[in-house]
């Protein structure tokens, strides 16, 4: 028969029993984490396929498999090495701990600083799937507000998104804090005092800045996709953050302006015009009679009044006498507010007046000189440098 004193026998302070519970619970753990995970993933989904409504269960495990297979590892490791006391019982310093009115010196095993390190891994862990969570109910949240015709849950989604991560990064801080490092955290907060007003001062900026992205969405300025212009920067809002807001410019670069800056500067939301202001001169040439310009100037009027994308208060004028051009002044407005269908517009009328001032057999001026010299000409017939004498 089997000796079950086997087990029992110690090899460096360990006994075969501890030394094979290891193994089992490496080997074990190690094998089948990325399946518990898979699993547990799974089962965690149930709890959310009631408000999902659609199937977003490989996103879900997506998400959280990364997390919940770093728990499973820690977790493994810690429960292994634990069933070792050999050489975890060994002291490796003293700390001095306040006990009433009385210092003590407490030993610190290597046992309980593993243990520390494992819990602060583990509690890290925990956090990072509570973060995962969040970044799926936010992707199901996207799912259902791109469904709707409004864009204002498409700004706050992202939004609220960033704000309950920070406070469980906040919380986790504190809780790490408290477990780990057994720091009272209500004597800590209430004994910030002075430093707490220096750390709001400093963050005063920042605070600035979510007071600001309140009130965007309070005030609704603008919403995820208007075209705005502010101090200068013209473009399409792409997401309201937590301290400041993107804004992909004509240029196709990406600009971040605070959010105290979005509702302190001037803020324009092109989106919410109705029509496009176009107002541009041009000059003709100084030998087109009176006659010619007032029909060029008609023409061009009614064309622009008569065009299907423009409004009908459009006007031309002949605005005055330039250094080398008659000057004519176009204003008129583009209904389509959309960039690209604007510039196409644009550019049909300017072919237009184009037409217009050719077909009246005028043309375009441009920067000339004219010399006028009141010396009398010189003729041809007499040759300079041959003179002769009889």
């Amino acid at each position: 028969m089997f000796d079950s004193t086997f087990f029992e026998q110690m090899f460096w302070g360990n006994s075969v029993k501890a030394y094979c519970l290891l193994i089992c619970i490496l080997f074990f753990g190690l094998i089948f984490r990325k399946l518990v995970s898979k699993l547990l993933s799974k089962l965690l989904f149930t709890l959310f396929k009631g408000f999902s409504q659609q199937s977003h269960d490989d996103t879900f495990v997506g998400l959280l498999l990364k997390p919940i297979e770093t728990f499973m590892l820690f977790s493994t490791l810690y429960f292994s090495i634990n069933q070792l006391k050999h050489p975890l019982e060994v002291t490796v310093f003293h700390y001095r701990k306040m006990v009433g009115n009385v210092k003590h010196n407490i030993p610190v095993s290597i046992g309980e600083c593993i243990d520390r390190i494992f819990l602060f891994l583990i509690i890290l862990s925990i956090f990072w799937i509570i973060l995962r969570i969040i970044d799926f109910i936010s992707h199901v949240l996207m799912y259902k507000a791109s469904l709707t015709e409004s864009k204002s849950d498409d700004q706050l989604v992202p939004f609220l998104k960033e704000l309950f991560k920070t406070v469980v990064v906040f919380i986790g801080f504190f809780t790490l804090l408290g477990f780990v490092f057994e720091v009272n955290v209500l004597t800590l907060i209430t004994g910030l005092g002075i430093g707490g007003i220096a750390i709001a001062l400093a963050a005063k900026e920042s605070l600035e800045n979510l007071l600001g992205s309140f009130t965007i969405f309070l005030d609704k300025p603008f919403v995820v996709g208007d075209l705005v212009k502010v101090d200068g920067v013209e473009g399409t809002v792409e997401k309201v953050g937590f301290r400041s807001t993107l804004i992909r410019t004509t240029e196709k670069t990406m600009a971040t302006i605070p959010n105290k800056g979005m509702i302190d500067g001037v803020l324009e939301n092109l989106s919410l015009r109705n029509f496009r202001r176009v107002k541009f001169s041009f000059g003709i040439t100084y030998e087109t009679d009176a006659q010619t310009i007032r029909k060029i100037v008609e023409e061009i009027q009614k064309y622009i009044r008569s065009h299907q994308d423009t409004s009908d208060d459009g006007n031309a004028y002949f605005e005055g006498f330039g250094d080398s051009s008659l000057n004519i002044e176009v204003i008129y407005f583009v209904s389509i507010t959309a960039y690209n269908d604007y510039l196409s517009t644009k550019q049909e009328i300017n072919f237009k007046i184009m037409e217009i001032v050719m077909d009246n057999k005028s043309d375009f001026a441009y920067p000339t000189q004219r010399l006028i010299s009141d010396k009398p000409a010189v003729s041809n017939d007499k040759e300079v440098g041959n003179d002769t004498t009889d």
